[in-house]
């Protein structure tokens, strides 16, 4: 009887909407490439061990939910070449998930062609909760962008995933730059705000580079003219 009950409540729960996993879990898959080939330096040691790389793994998921669940601030100088303006995008983390974090769950791996394929779970706390709840508001606009960053080397290689990394900065500024291409009708001197990332992004090589895509969540706080100086 009591197993009935229990499953008469289940029922009722799913039948009400109340979907859990979508508001307690966020899910994704990380690859690592296990045998990488940086160019001319042809003195890195590989394939990559099995510890090493699923450690690597775990660091890219723990950045990526961060990044999903806190966000950054940044800072973009637009960049203006007739004025002699350098063209800077700075982030800031507002947060992030630290290594060993036990609301980070492997759920399944997999090795395929020389890469590991690593599935996990992260079960969000009530502040997390609430904090990628203003991520889904709906004053937060969404952009697509593809980054890009260099191939690397033994010394970047050592810093695990640095390198996809600075393709996914870059996505990043490319989504806030096609944002105001397409909100402001001058060139903005600055711009300020807030950015996270809505999903996994994906990686592939491309003419010797990383090339990162990535769907984000922008919100923008600050518009500088080049009135204003």
């Amino acid at each position: 009887m009591r197993v009935l009950r229990r499953n008469a409540a289940l029922t009722l729960l799913l039948m009400s909407g109340v979907t859990l996993a979508a508001q307690e879990v966020l899910r994704g898959q990380v690859r690592v490439d296990l045998e990488p080939v940086y160019g001319e330096y042809v003195d890195v040691v590989y394939p990559l061990d099995r510890t090493s790389a699923h450690r690597r793994a775990l660091e890219e998921s723990a950045l990526v939910y961060g990044a999903m669940i806190y966000g950054w601030a940044f800072e973009y100088q637009v960049g203006e070449r007739a004025r002699g303006i350098t063209e800077a995008f700075e982030l800031s983390p507002l947060g992030t998930i630290p290594f060993g974090d036990p609301g980070l769950l492997v759920t399944d791996a997999q090795v395929r062609d020389m890469r590991l394929y690593l599935w996990t779970d992260y079960r969000l706390t009530e502040t997390q909760k609430r904090r990628l709840r203003f991520w889904k508001s709906g004053s937060i606009k969404t952009a697509q962008a593809i980054g890009y960053g260099p191939l690397g080397n033994p010394v970047e290689m050592a810093q695990g995933i640095s390198i996809k990394k600075t393709a996914l900065e870059d996505a990043a500024r490319a989504a806030v730059r096609d944002m105001l291409r397409g909100s402001e009708r001058n060139r903005p001197k600055e711009v300020r705000g807030y950015i996270g990332l809505a999903d996994f992004p994906s990686y592939w090589m491309d003419a010797g580079r990383w090339t990162a895509s990535a769907r984000f969540r922008v919100d923008i706080q600050e518009i500088i003219p080049f009135g204003v100086y």
